[in-house]
């Protein structure tokens, strides 16, 4: 009998179709049935001795929320009344927006955020991250499933950690090949792949909070490994090694079958050749591999960012990770084609969109001194003081994870020009957003441009860990960072590397906080409220102010912060 192995996973959805995304045991027909008579089917697809399904769910109603089960062959797979605790739990349901009739139609859109999620560890035991924000949520959700909920979950890289792996996984990678050869303790292949993706998303809160609430995904370097396309230097190391070429196809190809299928809208799908000889052929490895070979040889050979429209919100989520030019002297966070899909998305139809959100992994805006010694690095890393220095530069660069948005000067400055073009004019948004992770820990910072202010409220907003650690020295750097002594400092590395000042200055307005946190901008209108929520382990007999009971303990969301963005 088929089962179903990982999954289902809400992912796309508008306000009259959806998709689902399951893994089975072995080939068969998947269905999505919903309680209101939609639903979907489809054939799985194979990669790699793994079957997938992506069911496009069609006939919903706009405005509803309609609970959904999943079938495997005709058998009801989710949900399972044998396995707990998804007994207890609430119906999985797909809710579609509304139809738009104005700007002030109903209570908006709730759009969640973070990234940096390192798997949780099996229930009961000891978690030494501290609580996680998914399971969090699933619990704030569970205990009122008719409250507040997010209308969709950005999560903004490191969905899985392919080279800082837990014991458990460990111990699976020592049974399966030892660890005495590259890469050791890191996953090397697909299967091993599929086994980070399990570790993580069988967790059963985050199972749930996944099957009833839509995602959005993009990558960050861990999803493949630490620094990834930090340098062209570093890519030749890595190509050089034994293991390399095996680890990278396989992350790409399990990003697209676990994550990247899920972003793409049914018109998005209907129209990919990748998808179609996937799905066609008994077997589609082999495709999938050589398409993963030419996105790591050639950067303009696919496009990872994708578009999404959320009524008068516009998503884009742009790939700040595999698009990026490496060669000294040219350096571009984003290829020139990539550069061009993010300009038309931001200048297409003006005026149709009230917020612009701009998803990238890594932040447009650090701490100042950060800033200042990244574009420093990238002087230095360039050869302009000479061969000593640029090898300098790049120890540096490597040690220090010197590869954000700041260490590729020219993209930032053109990022920041085409922030202020949507923000100005009559046709300007009320505001734009720039949703980042990665440097485990949150704050909200704010742009000016000198001699000119766009119309639109522009901010940073920058959410992370979402589930991992936070370590003493990032606590310690990043206060220090954002002061009046660093900022000096700063300048000082600037003034070496003959850099130059940006082309906007910029002020932090909250933060920074520290823990496990997730960020929710509520986007109504015109205006936008942004906040922030720790997770925190509750304590025995403690009242949950969801419930009003004190039955349970685990990890409970609290606010710590909220700012009002635009009225």
């Amino acid at each position: 009998m088929t089962a179903l192995r990982l999954g289902p996973l809400l992912r796309y959805v508008d306000g009259s179709s959806a998709t689902v995304w399951a893994e089975t045991s072995r080939p068969g027909t998947a269905e999505v049935r919903c309680a209101d008579g939609s639903g979907g089917t489809a054939r799985t697809f194979q990669i790699a001795g793994h079957h997938y399904a992506l069911v496009e769910v069609t006939g919903l109603t706009p405005g509803t929320a309609t609970p959904y089960e999943v079938f495997l062959d005709g058998t009801r797979a989710w949900p399972s009344a044998e396995e707990e605790p998804f007994r207890s739990l609430p119906p999985s349901v797909i809710t579609t927006p509304a139809p738009a009739t104005g700007p002030t139609t109903g209570r908006g859109l709730r759009v969640a955020f973070g990234s940096c999620h390192w798997a949780s560890p099996p229930t009961g035991e000891h978690d030494p991250v501290g609580p996680d924000a998914l399971h969090a949520l699933a619990a704030r959700i569970a205990a009122d499933p008719d409250g507040e909920r997010p209308d969709v979950l950005l999560l903004l890289g490191d969905q899985v950690y392919a080279d800082e792996t837990s014991d458990a996984t460990r111990a699976y990678l020592a049974a399966r090949r030892g660890l005495e050869d590259p890469p050791g303790g890191e996953v090397a292949d697909y299967e091993e792949y599929t086994h980070l993706y399990d570790e993580s998303w069988l967790d059963p809160p985050v199972r749930w909070l996944l099957s009833t609430v839509p995602t959005c995904m993009i990558f960050d370097d861990h999803d493949v490994a630490d620094d990834w396309n930090t340098s062209a230097s570093w890519v030749a190391d890595m190509r050089a090694t034994s293991w390399w070429g095996e680890r990278v196809r396989s992350g790409l190809m399990s990003y697209w079958v676990y994550q990247h299928l899920g972003n793409l809208s049914p018109r998005e799908l209907a129209a990919d050749p990748l998808y179609a000889s996937v799905r066609e052929s008994p077997d589609g490895t082999e495709a999938l591999r050589a398409f993963a070979a030419e996105a790591e040889s050639d950067t303009a050979s696919t496009r990872w960012s994708y578009r999404r429209d959320f009524g008068r919100v516009r998503l884009l989520m742009v790939d700040s990770r595999a698009a990026r030019v490496l060669t000294e002297g040219e350096r571009s966070m984003l290829d020139p084609g990539e550069a061009a899909w993010l300009r038309e998305q931001v200048r297409d139809e003006p005026g149709s969109y009230d917020h612009l959100l701009i998803g990238t992994s890594l932040p447009w805006l650090l701490p100042h001194l950060v800033h200042d010694v990244e574009a420093w690095s990238s002087v230095l890393c360039r050869g302009d003081k000479g061969p000593r220095w640029a090898r300098f530069g790049e120890r540096l660069r490597r040690a220090a994870d010197l590869e954000h948005w700041a260490a590729f000067p020219e993209s930032f400055g053109e990022l920041a020009e085409l922030i202020a073009e949507a923000g100005t004019g009559p046709d300007a948004p009320a505001t734009v957003s720039v949703l980042s992770g990665d440097v485990h820990h949150a704050y909200t910072a704010e742009p000016s441009w000198p001699g000119r202010e766009p119309d639109a409220r522009v901010t940073q907003l920058t959410c992370s860990p979402v589930h991992n650690s936070i370590p003493l020295s990032i606590r310690l750097g990043f206060r220090f960072g954002w002061s009046a002594a660093a900022r000096a400092l700063g300048r000082a590395f600037a003034r070496h590397g003959g850099s130059g000042k940006p082309p906007v200055t910029w002020r932090r307005t909250g933060g920074p906080w520290f823990g496990n946190q997730l960020m929710t901008l509520t986007l109504r209108g015109r205006s936008a409220v942004l906040r922030l929520d720790h997770a925190r382990t509750e304590k025995p007999g403690e009242t949950r102010p969801e419930t009003g009971s004190g039955r349970e303990t685990g990890a409970r969301l609290r606010t710590v912060a909220e700012l009002r963005l635009s009225d």
